[in-house]
């Protein structure tokens, strides 16, 4: 099949639309972060940057760490967002932008998020560190593409009745970490978790400022929620979507949150980018390790 310029957009240059990336631009292993000047947050720990690149709020640098190739680049917020990001760096690595056809050989790329995210469960301290084994999208990406065989509808059900979900809100999906590209991130520094991403930072997340709620009890009835021993430890805004579309096209994907916030608690960290900066390097360190996994 060939891509039709509507379908497969790209730049006078030859780079994708939106990421404005050529496909020598992406290393296999990719970082994914929110914020746009958070990406030089993670470049600086790069022994070399061969590459920087923007467009929009997609900003990437490429460089080296102790001999490996990395690419680091923001997605902006939301899940919307990251439909726009997997997906382009698929294009980027699987698809051939001269016939435009799909390659032969497959690419399969390693995606690390790295996040800030806030607890619902009064327990886990703010400033630690949270690897999502576990991601209930409460937004409707998935449902738009062929994704049955990866979701866990024991647990949707399950969450569904628990909370008597509203039947004008999209569906909830359940999704899960690569579990091989998981284990390089194993440490007492870090938690397992479920984390719950939501459609918006307000409302959805259970803050009330001026506007009433459909359900004010909502993050009560998430932090209630348990399913063979697993609760619901966190929110943010892209994880499912990492992980569904991730699977969906055949890479692996784990998110790295760090708990700025505790819900239960009313508490903010009072240095959320310290605790960042300590998060990253982390990752960082785990990356140098190896990857041959």
């Amino acid at each position: 099949m060939k891509f039709g310029s509507s379908e497969l957009i790209l730049n006078a240059d030859k780079s994708v639309y939106h990421l404005n990336i050529l496909p020598q631009d992406l290393a296999d292993t990719v970082i994914t972060v929110g914020d746009p000047d958070r990406v030089k947050q993670v470049s600086q720990y790069f022994d070399k940057i061969d590459l920087k690149k923007g467009k929009r709020e997609f900003l990437t640098h490429t460089g080296w760490l102790n001999k490996k190739r990395i690419t680091v680049i923001s997605t902006g917020i939301g899940t919307d967002n990251i439909d726009i990001v997997l997906n382009e760096l698929d294009a980027l690595a699987n698809i051939d932008f001269e016939t435009r056809t799909i390659k032969k050989v497959k690419r399969q790329l390693d995606i690390i998020r790295i996040g800030t995210s806030g607890a619902i469960q009064a327990d886990i301290p703010i400033d630690s560190f949270l690897m999502s084994e576990f991601a209930i999208g409460l937004d409707s990406l998935l449902h738009f593409y062929d994704s049955s065989h990866i979701k866990h509808p024991q647990i949707q059900q399950a969450f569904l009745k628990h909370t008597n979900w509203h039947k004008d809100k999209s569906t909830p999906y359940v999704v899960t970490y690569n579990k091989l590209l998981a284990e390089r991130f194993v440490s007492d520094k870090i938690q397992l978790g479920f984390t719950a991403t939501n459609v918006g930072f307000y409302g959805p997340q259970g803050r009330i400022l001026r506007l009433k709620l459909e359900d004010k009890n909502m993050n009560s009835k998430l932090a209630s929620f348990n399913y063979d021993d697993k609760r619901i430890t966190n929110l943010e805004m892209e994880t499912s979507g990492i992980y569904g579309l991730a699977k969906l096209l055949g890479h692996r994907a784990v998110s790295l949150n760090c708990i700025v916030a505790n819900r239960p608690n009313k508490k903010f960290s009072l240095r959320p980018d310290l605790a960042m900066d300590e998060l990253i390097k982390f990752t960082i360190n785990k990356i140098a390790e190896g990857f041959d996994v």
